[in-house]
């Protein structure tokens, strides 16, 4: 079973595609963050507001600025340090669910 993406996880995406095409159109950005138009227009509105990226009218495309850049850095951190303590979790409720067998009649 998938699991569903957090709104980190989302703005990462978005992040990703537009600093590994050094700028990218909706149409790059919405297929390659896998989203919905709607959800790709709702969360470009929120990192375009958060300064994350910007348009730049020449090129007609989004572009990660230096704000969106440093983002990126603290979500791989934050990533890792979730993944990890999810691990620990999972193991956690293993353990109580051994306890609780143990104990059971």
């Amino acid at each position: 079973m998938g699991s569903y993406r957090s709104r980190f996880d989302i703005i990462a995406d978005i992040l990703r595609v537009v600093k590994g095409n050094d700028g990218a159109k909706k149409t790059q950005i919405m297929y390659g963050a896998n989203l919905s138009y709607k959800v790709l227009t709702r969360y470009l509105g929120e990192v375009l507001e958060a300064c994350l990226v910007r348009f730049e009218k020449n090129r007609r495309c989004y572009v990660l600025t230096a704000k969106g850049r440093e983002f990126l850095q603290h979500y791989r951190d934050y990533a890792r340090r979730n993944r990890h303590l999810e691990r620990q979790l999972k193991n956690v409720r293993e353990k109580r669910k051994a306890l609780e067998e143990l104990c059971s009649t």
